[in-house]
């Protein structure tokens, strides 16, 4: 997409910028209580986050008005509609964000953040449930209108105090995921290879398991840690086989879609900091300044891509993400 009546046609995938921020800033709030690391830079990545998620939101708002075809042709799209869901997951992060500074701010965006979730992933899975969708289009965004969802508005309202809601949340979120993984796994094990375009979604294959972990200390701090071991352990699973695969992803340019690696890198780290401050000195003391770096490490060069690409003046140049060929359309 590129510019329609002066104003940058922004894609609803953008929105992922936010959960990579948003999600860091998580990461340093939990080194700070663990490390008493600054307390300052975890909030810095919060406002950073809130920052970009108001400029996106103005934008996309404008681009509803200024060119509903546009918005109209995401909706449609196989592959970029579940991007949309974005929007209020990202509500719901700026959410948990504003949660220190201002309760009723962070209950008015959860709710509509939350609201907006709700009913766009049961629009998406009903269209899903219908059928007569082309087997190429199915690839980890799938994961983006329930798993992540309902994933983050658990975490949201364990933060506002809300642990027994969190948990019917985490509920939705992990059947939802169980169910989904199993349909990509089938389709990437028996189907023809993804297209270039198509195989920087695969960084949203990591989420599910450790942004469930996060989920899951946020509405049961109690929980026997077996449970956030086993979901940090197949998280990190997921990161050893998506670094076997990096060479075969990074034919790719540069493009915004490259951020799906991002919420979940640091969900793996947020999850492994938090367990230190739950007390458990096993493992995870060895594990958990490893995946500080790494969440560090990947949203840094998700940023470097971003500004580079920006710079060049061609981060909207195409669209994020293309579907295969097919007439496949979102239901």
């Amino acid at each position: 997409m590129g510019m329609r009546k002066g104003m940058p046609m922004v894609p609803a995938g953008f929105f992922g910028m936010v959960l990579g921020l948003a999600g860091l800033g998580s990461t340093w709030r939990a080194a700070h209580q663990a490390w008493q690391l600054p307390a300052e830079i975890g909030e810095a990545f919060m406002m950073l986050a809130a920052v970009v998620w108001a400029v996106l939101l103005v934008l996309y708002v404008m681009k509803g008005f200024l060119a509903p075809e546009a918005v109209l042709e995401e909706i449609e799209h196989p592959v970029q509609c579940c991007f949309i869901g974005l929007v209020g997951v990202a509500t719901m992060l700026i959410a948990g964000a504003a949660t220190p500074y201002s309760r009723s701010l962070a209950l008015t965006l959860f709710f509509s953040g939350g609201a907006f979730t709700l009913i766009f992933a049961i629009w998406r899975t009903g269209g899903l449930w219908r059928g007569d969708r082309e087997l190429a289009t199915t690839t980890p965004v799938l994961y983006l209108p329930t798993v992540a969802g309902s994933f983050v508005a658990g975490i949201v309202a364990g933060g506002l105090g809300f642990r027994d809601w969190g948990q019917y949340l985490f509920g939705m979120g992990l059947f939802s995921w169980l169910a989904v993984e199993s349909i990509l796994l089938n389709r990437m094990y028996n189907s023809p290879s993804m297209t270039s375009k198509l195989r920087p979604t695969l960084g949203i294959h990591l989420a599910p398991p450790v942004v469930g972990a996060v989920t899951l200390i946020s509405v049961m701090p109690n929980v026997p840690a077996i449970f956030i071991h086993m979901m940090i352990g197949y998280g990190v699973l997921q990161c050893l086989v998506l670094l076997r695969l990096l060479p075969w992803i990074l034919k790719e340019p540069f493009t915004a879609s490259y951020w799906a690696f991002t919420f979940g890198a640091t969900a793996i780290a947020t999850a492994s900091i938090r367990l230190l401050g739950l007390g458990d000195d096993g493992a995870v003391v060895m594990l958990a300044p490893i995946l500080f770096l790494f969440a560090n490490t990947v949203v840094g060069a998700a940023a470097i891509g971003t500004v580079w690409r920006l710079m060049q003046g061609r981060l909207l140049a195409t669209p994020a993400v293309e579907s295969a060929p097919g007439p496949a359309k979102a239901a």
